[in-house]
């Protein structure tokens, strides 16, 4: 008898589009026999009873009622049944301390005064109880099922034992940071394990069984774990161990002296589902599906969105990658956007922007100051017809770079300009610069120590200045130096519905244009050849229309 049952406790893992709540289980337990009699031989029994006087040989119901030899209930999910130690404990309103024990509190002393407690010995801790969240499994006061080898606990289930605890405990961060080690260049075994935490939120739920002998009802020795549940809330259930279906009950055997065999039994009872309503949760989620498909598409749109008729968008998401060649380090580049007429932009775009200060590096005989500062900026033309064929003005970047010395004095490095590319696509650009050259010693020294140098009041005057209204620009006089250059790189993008349609009404006059071309070619090739055959047919009928002697005479000549 002691080696009947079923010995396969692992866990199984189910997945369900049914909510958690709907879960019903039947747990049964029954006592089996008492092992001490098959256990120890004959001669042991006798000498362990002399001295009590006469041997007393015990059946197995004179010492409890058939109500305590067997017991099944219909468990819920996270439904609560007290213990034995549960309903003394929490009778006494002194020994309550949180919420949760004045709730038990309440339902304790209704159980106590109805009368109607169902459950001796199956009892269960849910995931609200401190038994759940602050012991980890394997410290539970319960013994194996199946008097199975005790094995030591996974690496995750010790990490996620300490993830409930800290979730548990709402204890709070401390985000203060040494200033020294914020990185760890050469992790150890111990940090990597340490710091590499799955935080998965997974609700439990246990359900344990009072096996002590009656009278002794609520002993924490005599606890033992007969199943458990777990959640993750998308799905995924977890049970351990599985359950019985057409299989043989799982066995467990009691620890001590007086051994004891009991057989437990796992029933999933759930409702199953009628074929109305699960074509119902089929259509309601296929609705579902739907609207969570059309909820995206509401808030975007079904058509692609397009400027007004008339108007040119241009769009431009542009990086400044690098400075080089410039004669001092700590470099930051200050640009500025310039619209000509007819374009305009939102009133919350930025027309300039600062960079920040980058140290330069050395790569081969240049000193490089890498930015990798990036920039969007859009803007707006109004198209007019008599601009149409000559096209737009494109809008202008002029920026300024500057040094940073360490009494944080700044100098001018140089000037320059960039021009927005007319084709959209990726342009990478390198733009050269200079900066205003005041002659004399005096101007070097100003420069070198107290960090002025001459600058141009208005940016504009880099290429053209804005107020000037005549044909010939003159810059004589003025003296400049060559500085460094400054890279971008931009990605342009260019919207207009007007552009297209003359596009389109330009092929559409190409195409007719061809063919009519081709209708003239075919027409022209068939009044050749109609003029060639009415030719041909004139020659014999001249030829056929003169003397034979006349042609004789034409042919010895």
């Amino acid at each position: 008898m002691s080696d009947e049952g079923n010995s396969d406790t692992g866990e199984a893992v189910y997945r369900s589009l049914d909510a958690i709540k709907n879960l019903r289980i039947r747990v049964s337990i029954k006592r089996v026999t008492t092992t001490t009699t098959l256990s120890l031989p004959l001669p042991q029994q006798v000498m362990s009873q002399q001295d009590g006087g006469a041997i007393e040989l015990v059946p197995l119901t004179s010492q409890a009622q058939a109500v305590d030899n067997e017991e099944n209930v219909v468990l819920g999910w996270q439904e609560k049944l007290f213990s034995q130690y549960e309903m003394e404990l929490f009778q006494n309103e002194t020994a309550c301390q949180s919420p949760l024990d004045r709730q038990y509190h309440k339902e304790v002393t209704a159980l106590t005064k109805s009368k109607s407690r169902q459950n001796r010995r199956i009892f269960t801790y849910t995931d609200y109880d401190r038994y759940t969240n602050y012991h980890p499994l394997q410290q539970l006061p319960c013994s194996d099922l199946l008097n199975t080898n005790k094995t030591k606990p996974t690496f995750l289930a010790e990490r996620m034992a300490s993830v409930r605890h800290r979730r548990q405990d709402r204890r709070t961060m401390d985000f203060s940071f040494p200033k020294s080690k914020i990185i760890t260049w050469e992790p150890s075994d111990e940090f990597k394990r340490n710091s590499h935490v799955v935080n998965n939120v997974m609700q439990t739920m246990h359900v344990i069984g009072d096996l002590g002998p009656p009278g002794k009802l609520g002993q924490k020795e005599n606890e033992f774990l007969l199943f458990t549940v777990k959640t993750d809330g998308n799905g995924t259930v977890i049970v351990k161990p599985d359950f019985n279906k057409d299989r043989e009950p799982y066995r467990i055997e009691t620890d001590g002296s007086n051994k004891e065999i009991w057989h437990l039994t796992i029933e999933n009872i759930s409702a199953v589902m009628k074929s109305e309503e699960k074509e119902r949760e089929q259509h309601l989620y296929k609705d579902l599906s739907v609207r969570n498909r059309e909820f995206p598409n509401s808030l975007v749109g079904q058509d692609f969105e397009m400027p007004p008729a008339g108007v040119l968008r241009y769009v431009m998401n542009g990086e400044i990658v690098s400075a080089t060649g410039f004669e001092y380090d700590n470099l930051y580049v200050h640009f500025i956007m310039e619209l000509p007429n007819n374009w305009s932009s939102l009133p919350t775009q930025s027309h300039s922007g600062v960079t920040h200060t980058s140290r330069t590096k050395s790569l081969g005989k240049d000193n490089v100051a890498y930015f990798c500062y990036p920039f969007t900026f859009e803007a707006f033309y109004m198209i007019e017809k008599e601009s149409e064929e000559s096209g737009p003005q494109w809008p202008v970047l002029y920026f300024n770079v500057l040094s940073l010395d360490s009494w944080q004095r700044y100098r001018t490095e140089g000037y320059g300009y960039l021009l927005f590319p007319s084709t959209p696509g990726k342009h990478t650009l390198t733009c050269h610069t200079w900066r205003p050259l005041q002659t004399g010693t005096v101007s070097a020294l100003r420069r070198f120590f107290i960090g002025g140098s001459p600058e141009l009041e208005d940016l504009s005057y880099v290429r053209i200045p804005g107020h000037f209204k005549g044909e010939r620009l003159s810059r004589f006089g003025f003296c400049t130096q060559t500085s460094g250059s400054v890279t971008f790189i931009l990605h342009c993008i260019q919207q207009s519905r007007t552009f297209v349609d003359s596009t389109r009404e330009r092929r559409r006059r190409q195409n007719a244009f061809d063919q009519a071309q081709g209708f003239d070619h075919h027409d022209t090739l068939l009044h050749t050849m109609e003029a060639f055959q009415r030719a041909r047919r004139k020659m014999q009928e001249v030829r056929e229309s003169l003397p034979i002697d006349f042609i004789a005479s034409q042919i010895q000549i």
